[in-house]
């Protein structure tokens, strides 16, 4: 990997946590949606290197399309596409409402967190929704929603889960999005199978 290549993973990161965790930290302004003012974030100490063009070559180059530009009124605003920790409202979110808009829905985990998973369900920690892919990684319109080393594919029943009341939304980047139950959770009644990546057993 090249220094470049490494420059631009940092500063990626650096905008992720910023826009999905840190800008009230900041002192920044978040309008509905998560947009924030470029011109504020650029105002922060860490980011003053953060120029406009920098930022955009971040937005375009970003193969899991994390971020998002706009300009209204004459100035640049910038967010994160999902994985907010901070309380925003989902107004740039598609929502749901049928299992006839996507053509699955399965979050993908690891082997050592299944065993919790299997008895509490699958829980959105610290964040405001868990993340999902409307399919495998590097299948067609499979932008993000789980990382490719994941171990662990879990299917949902979208039907069960919207009859259930449970919210569903997508995000720009094709990432489905649920804020699970009071709790934070979608309890593992609305998983149809699990699939074991390695040797395609179905581990429910």
């Amino acid at each position: 990997m090249s220094q470049l290549v490494k420059t631009d993973v940092k500063a990626s990161k650096a905008l992720s946590w910023l826009l999905r965790h840190g800008a009230e930290k900041e002192g920044l302004v978040i309008k509905p949606g998560g947009w924030i003012r470029l011109d504020d974030i650029q105002k922060r100490p860490n980011f003053k290197k953060f120029t406009v063009d920098k930022v955009k070559e971040l937005v375009n180059n970003c193969p899991k399309q994390r971020f998002a530009l706009k300009e209204e009124e004459g100035l640049l605003y910038i967010k994160a596409n999902q994985g907010h920790s901070l309380k925003i409202d989902d107004s740039d979110l598609e929502e749901i409402t049928s299992e006839s808009s996507v053509s699955f829905v399965i979050h993908g985990t690891y082997y050592q967190h299944w065993h919790s998973i299997k008895k509490q369900g699958l829980s959105r920690m610290n964040r405001r929704h868990i993340h999902f892919a409307p399919g495998l990684p590097g299948e067609d319109g499979v932008i993000s929603g789980m990382r490719s080393s994941c171990e662990v594919y879990i299917y949902i029943d979208l039907t069960k889960a919207l009859e259930a009341g449970f919210k569903f939304f997508k995000s720009s980047n094709n990432v489905i999005l649920c804020s699970g139950d009071e709790a934070g959770f979608l309890p593992p009644q609305y998983f149809i199978k699990v699939v074991d990546k390695k040797t395609e057993e179905n581990l429910l």
